[in-house]
């Protein structure tokens, strides 16, 4: 059997993620320093995927084992596509409705929010940039610059403003997905295959919790970690610190 695809599709992985890890260091970094500083005062930061697999972001550092349990994921129903696929990209569509979500969570003046969207142009997404700026709620967008440059004005993804996650955002994390994000080509087929966002969203999310716990530790700070409940002791250890985070945290 021929694994030719394969392949490519593993070369096209490792070649993506090296580059990130080239070109986006103090980026991450940078807000890495935020996150910690965030998290000295004891406090959440949520993280939003306004779209369908944009959400996949969200979760990947949500209730994470080896991750941080400072982190709230936003699993607003609108997008999610357990309610349907077409649904989810009818929502994030739709100007006005992150509005709904920040309110919902409660979003207020001094929060930190990561924003997940590849594409970074929706109005789900734009929408929660600007509304996150109106409260005085700072924000880490984690985009591909190249593909939101590449999108037409006049596409019918695009927020009513026209503009573009990354122009709104305190701190860029670029995933650098190319538009069509699919990356793998099959000889007699036209349309490429196999994405690559979610490796993207995956490596810098958790590039960033690292190193954001490392700098805690370094400044003397043990921070709360998700340990595996599948693992022996993951509940019990876990257990020691749910009282502080329910309540706190709406999907926990």
């Amino acid at each position: 059997m021929s694994t030719a695809v394969m392949t490519q599709y593993l070369h096209k992985i490792i070649h993506h993620l090296e580059l990130l890890h080239q070109e986006e260091q103090d980026s991450v970094a940078k807000a890495a320093r935020m996150m910690a500083e965030h998290i000295k005062q004891d406090n959440i930061v949520y993280a939003y995927g306004p779209g369908g697999h944009s959400n996949l972001g969200s979760q990947e550092i949500f209730f994470r084992a080896g991750g941080l349990m400072h982190i709230s994921a936003i699993l607003d129903e609108g997008t999610l596509l357990s309610g349907g696929a077409l649904r989810s990209m009818a929502v994030e569509r739709t100007p006005g409705y992150a509005k709904i979500v920040m309110d919902d969570y409660g979003l207020k003046q001094g929060d930190l929010l990561i924003i997940i969207n590849s594409y970074g142009i929706n109005s789900a997404t734009i929408d929660s940039a600007l509304e996150a700026k109106s409260r005085g709620v700072k924000t880490i967008g984690v985009t591909s610059v190249r593909h939101a440059l590449a999108t037409p004005d006049n596409h019918v993804a695009r927020h009513p403003s026209k503009q573009n996650l990354h122009d709104l955002v305190d701190i860029v994390l670029d995933t650098k997905i190319d538009v069509g994000d699919a990356v793998v080509d099959i000889e007699g087929l036209e349309q490429r295959v196999a994405a690559m966002s979610t490796f993207a969203n995956a490596y810098l999310l958790n590039a960033l919790v690292s190193e954001t716990i490392d700098l805690l530790v370094k400044d003397g700070i043990q921070p709360p970690i998700w340990m595996s409940g599948n693992a022996s002791g993951g509940d019990e250890s876990n257990a020691r610190f749910i009282q502080k985070f329910k309540g706190r945290i709406k999907k926990l």
